[in-house]
């Protein structure tokens, strides 16, 4: 249960914040027609959402890079468009049209972000059926409590954090919105970097490579600047109630202005409660549930001096499997397989990636997991390129045997290399 609930908040809390801020800064200051534009963005995501989740639970139609590369896309260019009709509305002093664009760019903004986050935390319930194979296990439900914990905690946070800019100033308000797109765009852009650093667009490059890694290797950094920042509304309306100055003529309007005041100190109260249960879920929740972990030892596979041999009996079990090949230099060249769920086929790959290089994988709670970021695969998309997916090698299957080139194999010793 632990597990998921911290891979839930971690997935979604980020986006949850931001989706908060967004629409109450269109509740606050915008038209109902803006309104129905951002919620009308948010509905889409979602459904994109679904939509990516079930195609990569149930095909192989998805292609991870060429998905994410098109969010990447979407998000970079709403994001900038944001801000130029932002820009050219206060210049212009054009409401109307300028308001629209906005709203619009903000609702394209916003069903990226859906897309990018979501489908993970929708693919939990039948990725924890593939591995305890029925619903009514006592950990399949502990599990899906997990995930729901997290995503009904990630839901307060988007309402308490719409609540709060509702009752904030619409000039700081938008400025904190775009603090926070700001930051999430940083997370897109290393995720371009990344995708054109895997499929060789451009050379690797030390600096971009260290960028692209620190950003992976410290997401709950930024998680943690946007809950930062989505606390300063609240933070700011439990100031204002200290001293609270409005008029009144009678003590009717008294009562009003006294009851809008608590209304207002329990919101601001629940978006600092609930911002600091998904902290403390992210840090100390997930430092007491991970542990060091040590990858299963290599496994002997047969050779014929050209190639590893590894026969289906060994690695039909559906648990991952680890095999290596010892390279003149000393080297351990190492790579994994293992039987996809439902399938007859395997996903076969080195046992290290171009983002996280060969700090390996390891499988736990039947899915296989990055030791360095601990990002989870698809392990329906192991074998292909993507993500922090294994690096494909070159493969043959004949006579009931996986049959490995060692050239395919040598080509990458360096990854392995200390």
């Amino acid at each position: 249960m632990l597990t998921y609930l911290i891979y839930t908040v971690k997935a979604i809390l980020m986006a949850a914040a931001i989706s908060g801020i967004v629409a109450g800064e269109v509740r606050l200051s915008g038209s109902k027609e803006q309104q129905r534009i951002i919620s009308g963005g948010l509905a889409a995501g979602l459904l994109g959402a679904l939509v990516v989740a079930v195609l990569r639970n149930h095909t192989n139609l998805i292609k991870t890079a060429s998905l994410n590369s098109f969010i990447y896309s979407i998000s970079l260019i709403s994001f900038l468009a944001l801000v130029l009709f932002l820009v050219l509305g206060a210049a212009l002093k054009k409401k109307g049209i300028m308001e629209i664009s906005q709203r619009i760019a903000a609702a394209f903004f916003l069903a990226a972000l859906m897309v990018y986050d979501l489908p993970e935390v929708m693919m939990y319930p039948y990725k924890i059926l593939l591995s305890e194979k029925t619903l009514f296990s006592t950990a399949y439900l502990m599990d899906m409590i997990g995930v729901l914990s997290g995503t009904v905690l990630s839901f307060l946070v988007y309402l308490a954090a719409k609540q709060c800019a509702e009752r904030t100033g619409a000039k700081t308000i938008r400025v904190l919105m775009l603090l926070q797109m700001l930051l999430q765009e940083v997370i897109m852009v290393s995720g371009v970097f990344s995708v054109l650093l895997q499929n060789g667009t451009i050379r690797s490059n030390h600096t971009i490579f260290s960028f692209v890694v620190f950003v992976k290797n410290h997401n709950v950094w930024f998680l943690t600047a946007s809950l930062l920042i989505a606390f300063l509304p609240a933070i700011g309306l439990l100031l204002r109630s200290v001293h609270v100055e409005e008029p009144y003529q009678n003590p009717a309007q008294h009562r009003k202005i006294i009851a809008k005041w608590r209304k207002n100190r329990r919101w601001a109260v629940s978006l600092l409660v609930f911002s600091l249960l998904g902290f403390l879920t992210v840090t100390v929740l997930d430092q007491i549930n991970s542990r060091e972990v040590t990858l299963s030892p290599v496994e002997e596979a047969q050779t014929d001096g050209e190639n590893m041999i590894v026969p289906f009996e060994m690695v039909s079990d559906g648990h991952l499997h680890r095999f290596a090949y010892t390279a003149e230099s000393g080297t351990q060249i190492r790579f994994i397989v293992i039987r996809k769920p439902n399938s007859q086929s395997y996903g076969i790959g080195l046992d290290a990636c171009d983002i996280c290089g060969e700090a390996g994988y390891y499988e736990r709670d039947g899915q296989v997991v990055c030791k360095r970021c601990d990002v989870v695969m698809n392990i329906s998309t192991i074998g292909f390129k993507g993500g922090c997916n294994p690096i494909v090698i070159p493969y043959e299957i004949k006579n009931s045997r996986i049959i490995i080139p060692i050239s395919g194999l040598v080509e990458h010793e360096k990854k392995f290399r200390k």
